[in-house]
C-alpha cells in the first residue's frame, strides 16, 4: 500500500489532501514527514488525533510516510488542523517528497549522505508542479534501498559521488531508470534536477518521465537536458 491507493467511485478532495477509499464513504490523508523522520512528539500527536476521531486504520506507506485511513469526511480540515502539517500524498501532479534511506549518516554500507540530500531536494523542489507525478528516491549505496533505480529520478551514492537515473517506474510495468549523469556533487545534484524538471514542464505531454523519454528516445532526451 503506497501513496497512490485504491480509490473508489467518488473524486478526491486535492486541495484538502485526501482520496476517497475503496468503501465510497470514507478518505485518506498522508502528512508530509520529509524522508519518514519523525519526532516522537508528532507520533503522540497523530496517535491522539486517531483515537479522538476513530481512525480505522494508521500505516507506514511504501514512500517512508504515515497514512490515516477510514476518515470521515466532515473531520477531514479538523483534523489537518490539529496535526498541524502540509499534505505529503494525494497531491495532484507534481514533484513528490523525496524518498531516502539513511546513508552513511547510520549505514556503514553508506558511501554519500543521502538524508542530506534528500532533505535538500524537499527544500528545494517538493510540490513543484510537473506535467504528470515525479517520484524521487535516494539511496546512500548501490545497494538502492530507497528502490533508486525504479522511481522517475533515482539518485545512487557511490564512492565518487552520486548516480543519477532518469525514467524508471515501480507502477504496472516496472521499468529501470536510464544512467543520466554519474559523479556528482549535491550541488550537481540539485543543478541537473533542476535540468531534468524544466525540460519535463516545457514539453507538450501528460505522460509520465519515463514515458516521455521512451517516446523521444533517451539519446535526445539527454542531450537536450545536459546541453541546457
Amino acid at each position: 500500500m503506497g501513496d497512490d491507493l485504491m480509490e473508489g467511485n467518488r473524486e478526491n478532495i486535492p486541495e484538502k489532501g485526501a482520496a476517497i477509499q475503496q468503501d465510497g464513504l470514507t478518505y485518506a490523508i498522508i502528512p508530509y514527514i520529509p524522508g519518514g523522520i519523525v519526532e516522537p512528539e508528532t507520533l503522540r500527536k497523530i496517535a491522539d488525533i486517531a483515537d479522538k476521531y476513530q481512525i480505522k486504520v494508521i500505516k507506514m506507506t511504501s514512500e517512508h510516510r504515515i497514512g490515516l485511513y477510514g476518515i470521515n469526511e466532515q473531520d477531514i480540515n479538523a483534523i489537518w488542523d490539529e496535526l498541524g502539517m502540509e499534505a505529503g500524498g494525494f497531491i495532484g501532479k507534481c514533484v513528490r517528497a523525496a524518498k531516502f534511506c539513511l546513508g552513511n549518516t547510520s549505514c556503514k554500507k553508506g558511501y554519500q549522505n543521502s538524508v542530506n540530500l534528500g532533505l535538500r531536494i524537499d527544500e528545494t523542489f517538493h510540490k513543484r508542479e510537473t506535467k504528470n507525478k515525479v517520484k524521487i528516491s535516494v539511496s546512500g549505496c548501490p545497494n538502492s534501498c530507497a528502490e533508486s533505480a525504479v522511481r522517475d529520478i533515482g539518485l545512487i551514492g557511490t564512492p565518487k559521488g552520486w548516480r543519477m537515473l532518469v525514467g524508471g517506474t515501480c507502477g504496472l510495468q516496472v521499468k529501470k531508470g536510464r544512467l543520466l549523469a554519474k559523479n556528482l556533487s549535491e550541488d550537481q545534484v540539485i543543478e541537473y534536477m533542476d535540468k531534468v524538471l524544466d525540460y519535463y514542464n516545457q514539453q507538450n505531454t501528460e505522460k509520465r518521465l519515463g514515458v516521455f523519454i521512451d517516446k523521444i528516445g533517451f539519446e535526445k532526451f539527454s542531450s537536450d537536458v545536459l546541453n541546457k
